[in-house]
């Protein structure tokens, strides 16, 4: 069974959906440690042939400064995946809420009856990206997501959207 990094709340219509969609979560907090622990061990073995020899001191800090960066990019690749995005579908009107990995939050809101969605396969900033449309503007869903997720997402949503009309 795949997991979609999506999740709808479990409300039957009439009641408002509920969609919350999340960026791929692929190294977890325990993942992290451990890869940054065995980098360490194994940026640790050439210091190991220099031990009482003062080139020790030349690897030493060019060693650390590589295994500082790593540390640094592997944080910052965690903070930029933090990116979420709430879709909630009522019998008048749409409404979604786009939370940044640096705390920003974008809305948009249309009325439901005017609501369009577009998969342009080609043309778009990814493959198969998906777009909704209404009160006069165009805004992306799920551009983290998959190709093949973004597919089954508007397949979904439009279910939704007809119950609902």
């Amino acid at each position: 069974m795949v997991v979609m990094p999506f999740h709808w709340s479990p409300s039957p219509p009439p009641a408002p959906q509920r969609l919350t969609l999340w960026a791929h979560q692929s190294l977890s907090p325990k993942g992290f440690v451990g890869f940054v622990g065995v980098t360490a061990a194994m940026l640790a073995l050439p210091l190991i042939t220099q031990i009482g020899h003062p080139g020790l001191w030349v690897l030493l800090p060019c060693l650390l400064a590589a295994l500082g960066g790593l540390w640094a990019a592997l944080a910052r690749n965690a903070r930029d995946r933090t990116v979420s995005e709430d879709l909630v579908l009522t019998a008048g009107d749409v409404t979604l809420t786009r939370h940044g990995p640096r705390g920003q939050q974008q809305d948009w809101q249309a009325n439901l009856h005017w609501l369009r969605l577009t998969l342009h396969a080609t043309g778009g900033p990814v493959p198969q990206y998906l777009t909704l449309s209404g009160g006069g503007r165009v805004v992306e869903l799920g551009a983290f997501l998959t190709e093949a997720e973004r597919i089954t997402l508007k397949a979904d949503i439009e279910q939704r959207v007809a119950e609902l009309r």
